[in-house]
């Protein structure tokens, strides 16, 4: 490496790890939002009533065929035109623009939630009959057979497919870069075109989403461990 190179990465360490935690940022808060949304649409999905049945299947259909790219540039232009026009229908003049950052979290965690209704929707199917008519025997509530049964059951089975989405988030905010905003991949491609160092910052970003990946999935594993504590091991049945 050098002498060229090394300055070029001290300068922009800073703004490499301010990227980095914006997209962590960006990862946890549109994963939060897309959990909640999975358990309602996988409720829906579970639902006795068709028409809400019909709706949650759309959802989940619909966002999963799209990609998140085109949802993105569609929220973030297409977006802050129409509400544009709903303001400067109201009365209200100048534009208005939708901030990249709420568009971050706003189209990944949609698309999470369609992800997550699949994922959480098998999970809970995976759950004995019999466990959730005992509960309706002992006279449960809603409320405490969903806390006591369904979600004590139920994670053990989803976590694997819940790790595989978190990892897919945080791959999925590079595509923020095609707005500007400055999380990690943007800030990298700026460096790289800043001092021509395209390898350097290119294999740097690389070590980073890596180094994100692998303690994530190390902190499923452990979780998954704790959470199947107690059940038989694959060897022992």
């Amino acid at each position: 490496m050098n002498n060229l190179s090394q300055e070029g990465l001290a300068d922009w360490a800073g703004p490499i790890l301010q990227g980095a935690l914006t997209t962590l940022e960006i990862a946890v808060l549109a994963y939060a939002i897309g959990l909640a949304l999975g358990l309602v649409g996988a409720s829906a999905r579970l639902s006795p009533w068709a028409p809400i049945r019909g709706l949650a299947t759309l959802y989940s259909t619909a966002v999963r065929a799209v990609p998140e790219l085109l949802l993105i540039i569609l929220l973030y232009y297409a977006g802050s035109q129409a509400l544009t026009a709903v303001t400067n229908a109201m009365g209200f003049s100048g534009q208005v623009a939708i901030n990249g950052f709420v568009t971050a979290v706003g189209v990944l965690a949609f698309v999470q939630g369609a992800y997550m209704t699949e994922v959480l929707r098998g999970a809970i199917l995976a759950i004995p009959r019999g466990q959730l008519e005992a509960a309706d025997a002992f006279g449960f509530s809603a409320w405490a057979r969903f806390r006591r049964i369904v979600v004590p059951a139920m994670l053990p089975n989803a976590l694997p497919g819940m790790s595989n989405l978190w990892l897919i988030l945080i791959k999925d905010t590079a595509l923020i870069s095609v707005i500007g905003y400055s999380e990690l991949f943007f800030t990298i491609q700026q460096a790289a075109a800043s001092t021509r160092a395209h390898f350097l910052f290119y294999a740097a970003a690389g070590v980073i989403y890596l180094a994100m990946t692998l303690s994530s999935t190390a902190l499923f594993a452990r979780l998954e461990r704790y959470l199947r504590r107690g059940q038989p091991t694959t060897e022992e049945t």
